[in-house]
């Protein structure tokens, strides 16, 4: 498929009309306090709508209920074991490398200041990696698993802030765009799709091509379930990169936001880290990932730990050896992998389930400061296509 600066265009202009007219229905009626109240315990596949759940909501519901017919279970099992197989790095990637780039979309980086505050970055990566965990587990679209109600409220939620941004006149559609319009929202899935990919290669992580194109894959069926139009999206690795690289050269550059959501990246990660010593190897690894340039519009610190970080190829290479050779070893490094994982989000979640819920307003909920301003397009050198 090819994406031009026209057709990128158009999918700026569009957001997701299921979840759009559900939400604006819910807020006509009254009726998002009750949603929100009936939905907290509705949690997992099968269980049972509550009473009283506002009719348009169950209706919606019931139309997103299923992954989409053309999902190919062989390929969404293939992702899971990639998953298994290299779940600490993906983290690292999702961290360290798909976040940041976030920050580097100037209207993305208002977005997320605006309607998240600069004051909980824990909530917004623990939300991150909890549904990720959430997709990669056994039986993900089965009874009693997470990842549809997951899937399912944060569609609203997106929906929702679309709804309070534009009614509230906080966001300049002219310039801007649809706030998490149809280009941003294929933006995100490439960023946790194959940008964390690409991360995995700098990180000297050996993949097969059929393990990274299920990887891919998942990503694309959770992209149809959070309302983006698969009519639009790259089905391939090739095509995928040729959105990415368009879209970031349309969009990335430097802004406060950018910065100083970053800056809360890494003092969160600063503090899951013990002690003090190996704080600089966060910032070090997001240079490492991102690359120098992107690194310098974030303002992320240069450290000695920057050097230190390019050995991490190697010292992953011998682990990968190890797994090669020693099925004991394998198994060994896969746990140790899945508890790494859950520790760390435990630290970000504090223990706790993090729920997805409508806001009924965004100062009262996000502590929206005021209306978010113009931003111009960045023009990028001839050098910088990507970062």
């Amino acid at each position: 498929m090819t994406y031009t600066e026209a057709s990128m265009d158009a999918l700026r202009q569009a957001g997701d009309e299921l979840a759009d007219a559900t939400v604006a229905t819910l807020f006509e009626r009254g009726e998002v306090g009750k949603f929100n109240t009936l939905m907290r315990y509705v949690s997992t596949v099968g269980a049972p709508l509550p009473d009283g759940l506002p009719d348009v909501a169950r209706e919606y519901l019931r139309a997103t209920s299923a992954p989409p017919a053309w999902v190919d279970w062989g390929e969404m099992e293939k992702a899971r074991l990639f998953f298994i197989d290299n779940n600490v790095h993906i983290s690292t990637a999702l961290s360290f490398a798909s976040m940041p780039a976030c920050y580097l979309v100037p209207q993305v980086a208002k977005l997320l200041s605006a309607t998240h505050g600069l004051k909980y970055p824990s909530k917004r990566m623990a939300e991150t990696g909890q549904f990720t965990v959430y997709l990669m587990q056994p039986g993900a679209f089965e009874a009693g698993s997470r990842f549809i109600p997951a899937a399912q409220k944060v569609r609203l939620l997106h929906a929702s802030i679309r709804h309070h941004l534009r009614r509230e006149n906080h966001w300049d559609t002219d310039t801007l765009g649809t706030p998490i319009c149809q280009e941003d929202m294929i933006g995100g899935q490439m960023f946790f799709s194959l940008l964390v990919l690409d991360s995995l290669h700098r990180l000297g992580i050996h993949m097969s091509t059929e393990g990274a194109e299920a990887y891919y894959y998942a990503w694309r069926v959770v992209g149809a379930m959070l309302g983006i139009d698969q009519d639009v999206v790259p089905t391939t690795l090739d095509d995928a990169r040729r959105f990415l690289d368009l879209y970031m050269v349309r969009h990335m550059g430097p802004t406060e936001e950018g910065a100083h959501l970053t800056r809360q990246l890494i003092d969160l990660y600063e503090e899951v880290v013990p002690g003090t010593f190996f704080d600089p190897i966060v910032s070090a690894l997001i240079r490492h990932l991102v690359g120098d340039t992107c690194a310098d519009w974030l303002q992320v610190s240069r450290t000695p730990w920057d050097t230190v970080v390019k050995a991490v190829p190697h010292l992953l290479g011998v682990l990968e050896t190890i797994e090669d050779r020693s099925p004991l070893g394998a198994w060994a490094l896969d746990r140790l992998g899945h508890l790494t994982t859950i520790l760390e989000l435990s630290s970000l979640t504090r223990g706790r389930v993090m729920h997805y819920a409508i806001p009924e307003q965004l100062k009262k909920d996000y502590g929206i400061p005021g209306t978010v301003p113009r931003t111009h397009r960045w023009t990028p050198p001839a050098a910088t296509v990507s970062p």
